[in-house]
């Protein structure tokens, strides 16, 4: 009987008002010429050009790769490597979204490593080599990428979302810097945001978890309850970006050690079969997926309700946990959160692949960390639920004491 748990993050983390400066100095510690892994959007508003410059300082060549997507797949992976071995880098800056933290991490595994990145997939191919140094930057609070030992790669052929542990994934360093999360459009935030709130919820619940993720993933709650709304309606609130920057990076942490369940599993499917943002498709399943957790889990989700609803200690356990869902749904229809049809997913298409999404979500592993564990047939039944999800039902009752 296992008597004691493991808990790894990256060997520094920075975080904090322009914290991105610390760039420069550990680039140049850790290799002779990085690699800068980014997308389009983030050369557009300037930040590539915040870290070039930061090179440059320290006198650190670079080249970049700035094709990743909102879902990285199996092809940027290969282009960004070919690119990263010719130009001989031994040092990956990864600057933007989880989406282009998750194509660098597979990047820096592959160029020690070798291979094709689906080989690594549940332990098939073992990681025997240490990958290249990567630093993490996040210009969003919500994957927590920075801190996991995760990564999420869609295969092309199969169309299927490949999620991927190892230590070998951890980023060397992370930088956390909330003023990086300033542009990031409200319809991002919100979608990233309660994607941070999955990850510290099904952490909290998971079969796996352990005191030190509980911690974590409670303040997360804590800090994201109030401080999501306040990032969503006025970008500009630095302090409101700051919680949630420190909350994205805890929730990383706690379910990176302690695993995602149900809502994860059912989450990549949607990405890779209809291209669904992945904090869009995660928030599209939470309040449906609690509550057919619930029965299993009313302890852990009191405790939740416990702290997003302080007004109500005095009341039973299910009936904080019955809060805590009520004010989770209310929290998705303040953000605007889209059932799948109002995002435009076609009706009978969905029809067609639902089986493949439950099969998909079942060989992912991570409905058997959920407190309830679905059979097939459950998975399919919360799909076409999901599908058409009223987020209005029964959300208005409380309301959640924010700062």
């Amino acid at each position: 009987m296992k008597t004691f748990s493991e808990f790894r993050m990256p060997k520094a983390v920075y975080y904090g008002t322009n914290s991105l400066n610390q760039l420069g100095e550990h680039a140049a510690a850790l290799g002779k010429k990085a690699l800068i892994v980014s997308d389009r959007v983030m050369e557009k508003i300037g930040h590539v050009k915040s870290c070039q410059q930061l090179l440059n300082q320290n006198n650190i060549p670079y080249i970049e790769f700035l094709d990743v997507n909102s879902e990285p797949t199996d092809v940027h992976v290969a282009e960004a490597l070919e690119l990263c071995l010719r130009e001989q880098c031994e040092v990956i800056v990864a600057i933007g979204g989880g989406s282009c933290i998750d194509a660098a991490k597979a990047v820096a595994v592959l160029a020690t490593n070798g291979g094709y990145i689906g080989d690594y997939m549940g332990g098939k191919t073992p990681i025997e080599k240490d990958p290249l140094p990567l630093i993490a930057i996040p210009t969003t609070a919500g994957t927590g990428s920075e801190v996991t030992n995760v990564t999420v790669i869609t295969n092309t052929k199969d169309d299927i979302k490949m999620m991927i542990k190892h230590p070998a994934f951890l980023p060397c360093v992370a930088i956390v810097d909330p003023t990086l999360t300033i542009s990031t459009p409200p319809h991002v935030t919100a979608a990233t945001g309660v994607d941070a709130l999955c990850h510290a919820i099904e952490a909290y619940i998971s079969r796996k978890s352990q005191p030190l993720t509980d911690n974590m993933a409670l303040s997360a709650i804590e800090s994201i309850v109030n401080y999501l709304r306040r990032a969503y309606e006025n970008g500009e609130d630095l302090e409101a970006r700051e919680k949630m920057a420190i909350a994205s990076m805890q929730a990383g942490l706690a379910f990176s050690n302690a695993s995602v369940t149900l809502v994860h599993g059912m989450s990549r499917p949607i990405g890779a079969l209809f291209h669904v943002p992945h904090g869009v498709s995660n928030a599209m399943l939470l309040p449906a997926v609690l509550e057919f957790t619930k029965e299993s889990a009313i302890d852990s989700l009191a405790e939740v309700g416990r702290i997003i609803c302080p007004g109500l200690e005095a009341v039973t356990n299910e009936e904080l946990a019955d809060a805590a869902i009520r004010e989770i749904k209310k929290l998705c229809r303040d953000l605007q959160i889209p059932n799948m049809k109002a995002w435009g997913l076609d009706e009978d298409r969905f029809g067609q692949v639902v089986d493949k999404m439950a099969v998909d979500a079942l060989a992912s592993g991570s409905p058997g960390n959920n407190p309830r564990v679905p059979t097939h047939e459950e998975i399919v039944d919360l799909y076409h639920r999901c599908f058409s999800y009223d987020f209005s039902a029964g959300a208005a009752t409380l309301s959640i004491n924010n700062q």
